[in-house]
């Protein structure tokens, strides 16, 4: 995989979560410099818009990530019918507001299934061949919200703190296999997800600069791909605050 004189990516890029959202719009991004791209997500119509805007750049690969047997026959498909799969970007996630008066364990465990093993599930079908052929790309995408606790956000944080902590684990081993392992943490950004936010999210940023911004850290060399910037800064200072500042400036912030 890389860029060809004129500038256009080359290769096979994979995204799930490719139907809408971030995935959605970094398909048809990466497309239109000249990948080939195979999106996958649950919904066959949300794929076949997406795909027709490009038809010869894209191939849509139907599915549910939750299906471990699924996602390995998936990639198995796109590397028989396209070739091998040089980037992967594991995006596919999904966000259920949870707070005290809604609290469910049935909601934290199906944001677990999709937004972590769905990641897991990719990353053991992906990573084997990857490492057979000693290079690849993955990016997976976290969250800001992993950093730490925000409200109603008491199941999608932890999943999105336990693909955090997975890619810090694993770069170690995936470097050392010549895998480009990659953490993306967006913070908010105007999908139908951040629309079922109960609350006021700072620095909103729009769908297509967010690909953009995701695409340019693909081609960048750093572990941790974040935007919007200054949000995202004051998050990761936030890290740092004793418990008594923080939750103080949560609320201020939020409105929560």
């Amino acid at each position: 995989m890389g860029n060809d004189p004129d500038g256009k990516v080359r290769g096979v890029t994979w995204i799930t979560g490719a139907g809408s959202g971030i995935g959605r719009a970094l398909a048809i991004h990466l497309a239109t410099a000249g990948a080939s791209v195979a999106l996958s997500a649950r919904t066959v119509e949300d794929l076949t818009a997406a795909v027709q805007m490009l038809p010869d750049r894209m191939r849509m690969f139907p599915l549910d990530v939750t299906d471990r047997k699924a996602t390995a026959a998936t990639v198995a498909a796109i590397e028989n019918r396209l070739g091998p799969i040089d980037r992967a970007v594991l995006n596919a996630g999904t966000h259920i507001p949870m707070s005290l008066e809604d609290f469910s364990a049935d909601t934290a465990r199906r944001l677990l299934e999709v937004n972590y093993m769905g990641v897991v599930h990719g990353l053991e079908a992906l990573l084997p061949r990857m490492r057979a052929r000693g290079r690849g790309q993955v990016a997976v995408v976290a969250s800001v919200a992993g950093y730490r606790g925000l409200p109603t956000a008491a199941a999608y944080g932890p999943t999105k703190a336990a693909l955090i902590n997975l890619c810090e684990a694993l770069k170690p081993d995936c470097d050392r296999a010549g895998i480009k392992l990659q953490l993306v943490c967006p913070g908010f950004v105007d999908t139908p997800l951040t629309a079922r936010n109960r609350f006021s999210m700072p620095d909103l940023m729009s769908v297509e600069d967010a690909a953009c911004e995701l695409a340019a850290g693909l081609d960048a060399d750093g572990f941790e791909i974040t935007f919007p910037r200054r949000f995202v800064r004051k998050l990761k200072l936030a890290r740092c605050l004793p418990y008594r500042l923080y939750f103080p400036l949560v609320r201020k912030a939020t409105g929560a």
